[in-house]
């Protein structure tokens, strides 16, 4: 599949099979995130990759939004690690362009995805790092629900001319 077609026909998936993700699936998706652009190229990402039904299981009892993790065989949380991070404030659309990179890669392998935010921190983003055993100064920005997909959603057209300004508003 090529970028625009990724990125046209990418849709979010929360249902899933019980197949498993291969480890080769996984490392891909991982890579994927990490050839993001970061600021200064900074690369204050880090990953978690959960797939011990336990955590699974207890993600939606903090994240209201979670409930397809109790089916998704994987999740991978986008974190960044503040003590590397050289432009301050920077790290969020750093981590967001990997999380982007992540849900565009699992479609193009066939794989079914969803972005579930936690920023802007607070209480979920306290709770998801102690489920996780985050580090102090690890911060977790998403996490990104991964399966094979167990539903279909047709393309979307999210065109809006009335969107688009030019030179001036």
């Amino acid at each position: 599949m090529d970028a625009l077609a990724a990125i046209f026909t990418r849709r979010s998936i929360r249902h899933y099979t019980a197949e498993p993700i291969r480890d080769e699936l996984v490392e891909t998706l991982l890579r994927a995130g990490m050839a993001a652009p970061s600021a200064g190229n900074q690369q204050a990402w880090e990953f978690m990759v959960v797939d011990d039904r336990r955590v699974l299981d207890a993600i939606p009892e903090i994240h209201p939004y979670a409930q397809m993790c109790r089916e998704a065989p994987l999740c991978l949380a986008v974190c960044a690690d503040l003590s590397r991070e050289r432009y301050a404030g920077f790290w969020v659309q750093d981590c967001s362009a990997t999380t982007q990179n992540i849900l565009l890669a699992a479609h193009s392998l066939g794989l079914g995805a969803v972005w579930l935010g936690i920023m802007p921190g607070g209480d979920r983003a306290r709770r998801v790092a102690q489920l996780l055993g985050l580090p102090a100064g690890v911060e977790p920005l998403s996490l990104v629900a991964v399966g094979h997909p167990a539903e279909t959603k047709p393309a979307e057209d999210r065109f809006d001319p009335g969107k688009v300004h030019r030179n001036a508003w």
